[in-house]
C-alpha cells in the first residue's frame, strides 16, 4: 500500500512538472528584433577587449558574396546589468560571464518564443576565448537556421499563390506579400518584389536543367557560370537594347555544398551584373539535385536595391529557395 501511495504522489509531482513547463511556455512573451540581429550581453570591459574583438571577428564577419562588406549579424552589446525587459525578449541572445566554472549552454525559448539563448562562462578571459573559438560556428549556424524559419513565418502571414511553381516544377515555396509573377515560360518562371516606388526589388528565379549542365567534367563554379549567363541573355533584360544579366566576371562566385530538402545542393553567391549598362547586386543561386525527376531544379534570388544595405534582402530571398518542397 505504502509503494502504491509514493507512486502516486511521484506521478502527481511529475504531471505538475509538466504541466507547470507547459504553463510557462504559454505565457512566455513574444520575442523581439530584427533578422540578423543579436544581443550580447557582457560587461563592458570584456567587450572593449579581446573577448569583445573576438565575438565581432566572428560574429560580424562580412557576408560571402555582397558587393560591399556587411556583417553577418547586426550585434547589440548591453551591459549584464540592463539584462532586462526588452533586452530579455531579444530573439537571439549571447550572454558571456566571468565565473567559477567553465562551460557552455544553449537554451531554448527561456525567456520569450522563438528564442536562442547561449551562455558562455569561464573563469578568466583565456577560457571564455577558448569557448568561443570552439562554440561559435555551431552558435552561428543554429541562429542561421533559427531567423530562416523566423524569416519563412513572417512570409507566411501574408503568403502569395505558388500554384504556378506547382504546376510547371512540382515543387512549391513560401512566397510572401509583394511578390508578383513578373515572366511565365513553359520552362521559366521569374517572380518579383519591387519596393521603393519601383527603383528596388528582390527576385526569384525557377528553372529545370539537366545533370550535365552542372556537373560536367566536375568544373561546377564554370557550369553555374555559364548557365546562369545563358539564361540571363534569354530572359533577364534591361530597359535599353542589348542589356542583359551576366555573372560579374571580376570575381569568381562562391561555391558551397549544402542539402536543401533533404537533397543535394550546390550553393553559389556571387555578383550579377548588367551587360551593356551600370546596374548590378548580389545572387544566391541553388542547384538542387532532383534524382527522382533526373533534373536540377534552380532556385535563384537576386536583389537590386543601389546603395543600400542587401543583406536582410537576400536573407529573405534564401528563407523562400529553403522553404522548397518536392511534391513528386
Amino acid at each position: 500500500m505504502k509503494k502504491i501511495i509514493v507512486l502516486l504522489v511521484s506521478v502527481i509531482l511529475f504531471v505538475s512538472c509538466k504541466d507547470s513547463d507547459a504553463e510557462k511556455k504559454a505565457i512566455l512573451p513574444e520575442s523581439n528584433a530584427k533578422i540578423n540581429n543579436v544581443s550580447i550581453i557582457m560587461d563592458e570591459s570584456m567587450w572593449s577587449g579581446e573577448i569583445g574583438d573576438s565575438i565581432r571577428k566572428k560574429f560580424a564577419a562580412p557576408v560571402n558574396g555582397l558587393p560591399q562588406d556587411e556583417p553577418m549579424f547586426t550585434l547589440n552589446q548591453y551591459p549584464t546589468k540592463v539584462f532586462e525587459g526588452f533586452v530579455r525578449k531579444s530573439r537571439n541572445i549571447v550572454i558571456v560571464q566571468k565565473s567559477d566554472k567553465t562551460g557552455f549552454s544553449h537554451q531554448i525559448n527561456q525567456f520569450a518564443k522563438p528564442q536562442q539563448v547561449f551562455y558562455v562562462f569561464g573563469k578568466d578571459a583565456a577560457e571564455i576565448l577558448n569557448i568561443l573559438e570552439q562554440k561559435s560556428a555551431e552558435i552561428i549556424k543554429t541562429i542561421k537556421a533559427a531567423d530562416i524559419i523566423e524569416n519563412q513565418v513572417r512570409l507566411r502571414k501574408a503568403i502569395v499563390s505558388d500554384k504556378k511553381v506547382k504546376s510547371k516544377f512540382g515543387v512549391s515555396l513560401t512566397l510572401g506579400h509583394g511578390y508578383k509573377y513578373d515572366m511565365i515560360q513553359d520552362d521559366f518562371l521569374w517572380i518579383r518584389k519591387e519596393f521603393n516606388n519601383g527603383a528596388s526589388y528582390n527576385s526569384v528565379l525557377v528553372y529545370e536543367v539537366p545533370f550535365e549542365t552542372i556537373e560536367k567534367d566536375n568544373d561546377f563554379v564554370a557550369n553555374i557560370t555559364k548557365m546562369r549567363d545563358s539564361v540571363g541573355k534569354k530572359y533577364i533584360h534591361g530597359t535599353l537594347p542589348n542589356t542583359w544579366m551576366i555573372t560579374e566576371a571580376a570575381y569568381a562566385p562562391y561555391l558551397f555544398e549544402t542539402t536543401v530538402a533533404g537533397k543535394k545542393t550546390y550553393l553559389t553567391k556571387g555578383t550579377w551584373d548588367l551587360k551593356n549598362d551600370f546596374m548590378a547586386g548580389p545572387f544566391v543561386n541553388y542547384a538542387i539535385k532532383d534524382e527522382k525527376n533526373n533534373r536540377y531544379l534552380i532556385l535563384e534570388g537576386f536583389t537590386f536595391h543601389p546603395s543600400k544595405s542587401k543583406r536582410d534582402l537576400v536573407f529573405e530571398l534564401e528563407a523562400i529557395i529553403q522553404s522548397v518542397q518536392f511534391l513528386k
